[in-house]
């Protein structure tokens, strides 16, 4: 059957050889011929509980789609450009295997109701399985964290020292994250789950279908409210886009963390062969490379979303040819993310704490000048802004004689301020910092194993 012959009577002269390459998406709608095949055999059954089919042809239908997704999956199915897409070629060797009964399968739908609901199939599909993947980074995360809860490191702002805090404490803020990122699949997948099915070209149909029944057989939560909506709507594949992009970013924040914890001048954490490469010339090189291909990960995805903005940007109702883009991008973020979630859950799985290291980089940057504010304001009873200044000095005065500051003197201090006493002293380790910070969301070790607790309950 050529490309003609589905098409009718309209077209005399086959398409020109660059036509039929730029017109054709069989190349990547292929892997959307399982949701096809779905989609076919329930608008079939409602053809015939409506009795717009008869039983002869609705059964002939649906054991010839069951033989196609049988070749399909046994790798037998030969896929052709010239039939276009996944719809046209599933139909030929359809039409091939029953004959006649074949052609009213496609009585009361287009292809333009046929794709989007393939579409949202697909991508039902690829949520949930992103969703699972992500539950499992959630559960590494939050394992790390509860094992590592006391593990004392610097806390950065601006990459630069701040205030002592815990690695799980650290871990911890991407669980936040990632609760996030799969709150917001979550919600796309509920706006996306109604079916378009039936809602024919752009109009509706004047034949006496049952949309209701054919989205409950394909387990969504109704028909799509609106035919030209139906047909013309690509935001949920754009709201998908856009959470990947932000998940893509958090997994890629942490990347970069690891990339630089795994570096000689941090050696923050211990990566095994596993998730670290060589170099082709450099013998001692052992690289984070799964971290740096994560890092970079955002590039396309968020590339991806860009794409499909500009691919719907002004284009009038309904259906254009121009919506043919959404799924090649649509698909690559979703493989794309897919990859990088399984290989961080790996690494995170992987990694362990170098604590010594950890403890070693607390002693540069005044790291617990916060607490020596803290208790000018809590023990002398200091304005805070005065507290800050007298301990930038102490700061200062530390920074000259190339101490730290729990090893200034307490004459020292008392030049500064006359009032500090020894139980100063009590407050500029970095253990007692981290155990301090007992407020809600603090980094004190029994916070973190509470909270640890507390996302297990959340999250798995």
């Amino acid at each position: 059957m050529t490309a003609n012959e589905m098409w009718g009577g309209r077209f005399a002269a086959g398409p020109a050889a660059i036509m039929e390459e730029i017109n054709a998406s069989i190349g990547f709608d292929k892997r959307m011929y399982a949701q096809d095949i779905a989609g076919s055999k329930a608008h079939c059954a409602m053809l015939v509980k409506q009795g717009i089919l008869s039983e002869a042809d609705g059964t002939a239908i649906t054991q010839g789609l069951d033989k196609v997704l049988a070749e399909i999956e046994a790798g037998a199915f030969e896929f052709k450009a010239s039939l276009e897409d996944i719809h046209m070629n599933v139909e030929a060797r359809l039409k091939e295997l029953i004959g006649e009964p074949a052609g009213r399968l496609h009585t009361a739908r287009s292809r333009n109701d046929q794709v989007a609901t393939d579409f949202r199939l697909w991508l039902r599909d690829a949520i949930d399985g992103l969703e699972a993947q992500l539950k499992t980074l959630h559960r590494a995360l939050i394992d790390k964290a509860d094992k590592h809860a006391d593990v004392v490191m610097p806390g950065f702002t601006h990459l630069q020292s701040a205030q002592p805090v815990t690695f799980g404490h650290h871990l911890l803020a991407y669980v936040e994250m990632i609760g996030r990122d799969r709150g917001r699949l979550a919600d796309c997948r509920k706006r996306l789950n109604e079916c378009p099915l039936g809602a024919a070209a752009l109009a509706g149909t004047s034949f006496p279908t049952d949309r209701h029944a054919t989205a409950q057989m394909l387990g969504f939560d109704g028909p799509t409210h609106n035919s030209m909506d139906s047909v013309a709507a690509r935001d949920f594949a754009m709201e998908f886009l856009a959470a990947a992009s932000i998940t893509a970013v958090h997994l890629s924040r942490l990347a970069e963390e690891i990339v630089i914890w795994a570096s000689q001048q941090f050696n923050f954490v211990h990566l095994t062969d596993a998730f670290t490469t060589g170099s082709s010339i450099m013998p001692q090189k052992k690289n984070p490379d799964a971290a740096e291909l994560i890092r970079a990960k955002p590039g396309r995805i968020i590339g991806s979303l860009n794409a499909l903005l500009i691919v719907m940007k002004g284009l009038p109702m309904t259906y254009g040819k121009d919506m043919q883009e959404d799924k090649e991008v649509t698909f690559d973020a979703a493989d794309n993310l897919s990859l990088a979630v399984a290989a961080m859950a790996g690494m995170v799985e992987d990694m362990e704490p170098n604590k010594e290291s950890m403890r070693a980089a607390l002693v540069d940057g005044f790291p617990t000048a916060t607490d020596l504010a803290d208790w000018l304001v809590r023990v002398l009873g200091l304005p805070f802004r005065d507290a800050h200044h007298v301990t930038g000095s102490l700061v200062a005065l530390a920074e000259k004689q190339g101490v730290t500051l729990d090893a200034l003197s307490l004459a020292d201090m008392q030049t500064v301020e006359p009032r500090i006493t020894d139980d100063v002293f009590s407050v500029l380790s970095a253990d007692a910092s981290v155990n301090s910070r007992t407020s809600f969301g603090g980094t004190a070790p029994a916070n973190v194993k509470a909270a640890a607790s507390a996302a297990r309950e959340r999250f798995l």
